[in-house]
């Protein structure tokens, strides 16, 4: 295990109902669009913001006598998130139909995995702070057709319908009701959205709907859920309700909160809960019904005759194993162990892929981790959060980031400086070392003429020269008077030698 995930786990979220205290259960199911080109059964494109129905195939618009082919590559792409996700890979697995009519779905069946998915039993490592973080099981994660849009508001009396998702590929990564609290159950699906973002399995793109949760909540008395674990008896613990279609971290966690006090108030009023589906509505703060909870029997599924089971040789799996890149733990454990960077720094430097990657980059023009974290998060990540820009379109590339620092660390230019030249370089581009040879920007560091310059600040200063020797905190003075009249180039550590010697302290 590694170093970093030798954690404690967060309390659970308590709330107190106006009888007594109430405990959170929560479990989510995670739909994360499969980064693919292609759908999961037709060659159709996925590509978003295509004219409505342009992007249909015969068989996602269920033409008569027309076949699924399975989509190897989006096979793959599912046990390559298995393994990110240290979960189990079935060898052997198999389509079902679930059946049920909507106007987007074409086909009036939805070709899923229920009795046999490609992936079973995983974890992911959720963090809350340091030292403390949640280990969330992953029951399951299977493959599966997404529907169409139906679209409401274009028309007083129609609705439409856009077909350009249906049949596009889907993972539905199902956890086990593990997570205790709203927090927690946003910061699960931002680790899963992390790591599916590493993994280039998923774009994590909330705002298309390519990653959306459903989730279940439920509430206990304390305690109870301890028995839940020690028995695995869901009798222990409340009736769960679904929330449907989440793709904000934010909602997220306000419509766990708003539904968590609901049953409170149904249960303690004497009522019973109801499992159903239900939709927040963001405008209201507060969960409605959908619709009955249905079950597995609701849908009539029965084995896709279409399809063969699903058999892949544990060769294969070992290809995909041996082609996976370092995940945001590992790296994050790389960056403090090797480069010496705090918790804090190495979280923020990868929790974005992008951003770990523009990061070593930095590390391996400039040869120092510590200075590159400090100009990334500091200078560079500061100044594109004040644009509202990410690292995809910083003006200032790693190579001139880590020609800064190199500047920096050969002392050809002063921290002071280094700032200039970062306005410079961000503002209008160019080579630094260019840059500080055509602009003169380079560091004094000629002792001779430090010294000059420190005498003669002491002489026009006598006062502050008996000042400075009561008390050497405040040569301090001297240093800046001499660094301001050489316009900033002076040397800070020669001129803080050079005035300690000519004061005698």
């Amino acid at each position: 295990m590694l170093d970093h995930l030798e954690f404690q786990a967060p309390e659970p979220k308590v709330i107190a109902g106006a009888k007594s205290d109430w405990e959170l259960v929560i479990g989510l199911e995670v739909h994360a669009q499969v980064a693919s080109k292609a759908k999961l059964f037709s060659g159709a494109s996925t590509k978003f913001g295509a004219e409505p129905n342009s992007n249909v195939a015969f068989v996602d618009a269920a033409m008569p006598g027309m076949l699924p082919v399975i989509n190897e590559f989006c096979v793959a792409q599912a046990v390559r998130t298995g393994l990110g996700l240290k979960a189990d890979i079935n060898l052997r697995s198999a389509f079902d139909r679930k059946n049920y009519f909507y106007p987007d779905l074409p086909q009036g069946y939805q070709i899923s995995q229920l009795y046999h998915p490609i992936v079973g039993e995983g974890e992911i490592i959720v963090d809350m702070g340091p030292g403390v973080a949640r280990k969330v099981r992953i029951e399951r994660i299977h493959l599966e057709q997404d529907a169409g849009k139906s679209i409401h508001d274009m028309d007083p009396h129609m609705s439409f319908v856009d077909l350009n998702r249906t049949g596009v590929a889907l993972m539905e990564i199902v956890s086990r009701p593990d997570i205790r609290g709203p927090e927690e159950a946003a910061a699960y699906v931002g680790k899963l959205r992390q790591i599916l973002r590493y993994l280039g399995t998923c774009d994590g793109n909330m705002q298309n709907g390519n990653l959306r949760a459903d989730v279940n909540v439920s509430i206990c008395k304390p305690g109870a859920y301890e028995k839940y674990q020690e028995t695995q008896d869901f009798s222990h613990l409340g009736t769960r309700c679904e929330i449907k279609n989440m793709n904000s971290m934010r909602f997220i966690q306000q419509a766990i909160e708003y539904e968590a006090r609901r049953q409170i108030a149904i249960v303690e009023d004497g009522g019973e809960v109801v499992q159903e589906t239900r939709l927040y509505d963001p405008d209201k703060g507060e969960t409605r019904s959908m619709r009955s909870k249905e079950e597995a029997h609701d849908y009539r599924y029965f084995p896709c005759p279409d399809l063969l089971p699903l058999e892949i040789e544990q060769a294969w799996v070992d290809d995909i194993g041996a082609s996976m890149p370092e995940l945001p733990d590992e790296k994050k454990a790389r960056f403090v162990k090797e480069l010496g960077l705090s918790e804090y720094d190495a979280s923020v430097l990868t929790a974005e892929v992008e951003n770990a990657d523009y990061f070593e980059a930095v590390v391996a023009e400039a040869g120092d981790g510590k200075l590159a974290a400090n100009w990334v998060i500091n200078e560079l990540f500061g100044r594109l959060k004040k644009e509202d820009h990410d690292i995809s379109s910083s003006p200032v590339d790693a190579a001139q980031l880590g020609a800064i620092i190199r500047l920096i660390k050969s002392d050809k230019i002063s921290g002071k400086i280094a700032k200039d030249l970062f306005e410079i370089v961000y503002t209008e581009g160019g080579d630094p070392e260019k840059i500080v040879e055509e602009r003169g920007m380079i560091q004094v560091t000629d002792t001779g003429a430090i010294e000059a310059a420190v005498d003669e600040v002491i002489a026009a200063n006598p006062e502050q020269v008996e000042k400075a020797k009561a008390n050497p905190k405040l040569a301090g003075w001297f240093v800046g008077q001499v660094i301001k009249a050489s316009g900033g180039k002076a040397n800070p550590k020669a001129v803080n030698q050079i005035v300690a010697q000519k004061l005698g302290l």
